[in-house]
């Protein structure tokens, strides 16, 4: 013991400690360190294991890892892409690519109105935005800011419209290029509304064709059977989406052109030119951008209903098609039923072969009236079960038929305006 104490004393004056500032996880409190002693003679003594007090201090605990990379250290600036057009329609640049920052910086914005102007995202409200020095349209493929002699067009990623894209551009220069008695921004937002409502009629003519001849063909329902087929079921289901979709559009846009047009502050100040030139209107003096946003604003107002009114009609034909499937359904049942009255009378009447089949004597052999007498009594037994089973199958039809012609008289009076054609041949049915 005393040998040890020794030694121990000894290790203490002799350990050189190399490493003075250690940082290790939590979990390194549970393991040793490794250190060697060295002698004065230059030789090594057996490692030992221990922690000195020095180490201690400067362990810590490194409660996340991951926590100096989980944001960046500075954010990038969004950038947006557009394409500027000055007071004379001429294209000053071409995809010139700009930071958010120096747009709002330049435009006199704030970040949150250009939140609308994500060129990345599918689909935003159209909305039409109005500011100091700028107004911000955003309608569907039509994203601009239009200034009092500058236009921004920005560009949108993955658009299919590109071709009502170009014919824009080219009518907004044409526009931009004319010198008639309305201001230029005045200019712009109309090249916009022809764009967007030119769109809007084109796409609807490229659905009432399909739709109308869809409907027609089964208005001309001749035979239940023969009409009612799966691909007309599909197509009149895919076209009730795309209509769906198409008057969500049209709505949005109406109500984006309406809500501009409830706040006269709004429309005095879209007067841009008038503004830079030192003479802001007042908040009742605008009724020429009143006039020009009410043409537009009955337009799609129109668009709208007309797609309003090719959906009613789907709904119509759909209701009518399921009534006519559920008469053809009732038919099915009705026959079904019909042979299982019939199979239950043969059934009956095949009992008296089966009993008088049978290895037994019955005293009937020998009589020669036996055999009519009892094929007649069969054959009465199977026809009154047959009639008895079909008299309260059409008692219990009656009670039904009551009470589906008072729910059908209800549909009727509601599908008053769709194809009555295919009504009065259902009656037939």
């Amino acid at each position: 013991m005393q040998q040890l104490s020794s030694l121990l004393r000894l290790t203490s004056r002799r350990i050189t400690i190399t490493t003075t500032n250690i940082t290790q996880p939590i979990f390194s409190c549970y393991q040793c360190i490794r250190c060697s002693t060295i002698t004065k003679a230059g030789t090594f003594q057996q490692p030992r294991f221990f922690l000195s007090h020095q180490q201690k201090r400067y362990i810590h605990v490194n409660e996340n890892p991951l926590a100096q990379h989980a944001l960046p250290a500075k954010t990038p600036d969004l950038k947006l892409r557009c394409t500027e057009f000055d007071d004379t329609g001429s294209v000053r640049i071409t995809a010139g690519e700009f930071r958010k920052s120096d747009l709002c910086q330049r435009h006199s914005l704030l970040p949150r109105d250009l939140r609308g102007i994500d060129t990345h995202s599918t689909y935003q409200k159209p909305s039409i935005l109005v500011r100091s020095e700028a107004i911000l349209v955003n309608m569907t493929y039509l994203k601009a800011l239009v200034k009092s002699d500058l236009v921004v067009l920005f560009d949108t990623f993955g658009s299919s419209d590109s071709y009502n894209q170009s014919i824009f551009i080219y009518d907004l220069q044409e526009r931009l290029r004319s010198h008639n008695e309305l201001p230029f921004e005045f200019r712009a937002i109309e090249a916009i509304l022809v764009s967007i409502t030119s769109s809007l009629q084109s796409e609807l003519e490229v659905l009432e064709t399909p739709v109308t001849k869809l409907l027609s063909d089964l208005e001309d329902i001749a035979d239940v059977e023969e009409s009612v087929k799966q691909n007309h079921l599909r197509d009149l289901l895919q076209y009730s989406k795309k209509l769906a979709k198409f008057e969500k559009d049209a709505l949005s846009i109406h109500d984006a052109i309406n809500d501009l047009l409830d706040h006269d502050e709004d429309l005095a100040a879209m007067y841009l030119t008038a503004k830079k030139a030192g003479k802001p209107r007042d908040a009742s003096d605008h009724e020429e951008i009143e006039l020009l946003l009410e043409a537009y604003l009955k337009q799609t107002e129109e668009i709208a209903s007309k797609a309003s009114s090719l959906i009613s009609d789907m709904r119509s034909t759909e209701e009518i098609v399921q009534i006519i499937l559920d008469v053809s359904r009732n038919s099915l049942m009705w026959f079904e039923i019909r042979l299982s009255i019939i199979t239950l009378s043969a059934s009956i009447v095949s009992v008296y072969g089966a009993i008088f089949g049978m290895n037994l004597k019955n005293y009937f052999e020998d009589d020669p009236v036996a055999f009519g007498a009892m094929t007649g009594v069969a054959m009465l037994t199977g026809l009154g079960a047959y009639m008895i089973s079909l008299r309260k199958l059409k008692a219990l039809a009656q009670i039904k038929k009551a009470g589906r012609n008072r729910n059908h008289h209800d549909v009727v009076d509601t599908m008053a305006t769709g194809p009555t054609s295919m009504i009065r041949r259902l009656y037939k049915l």
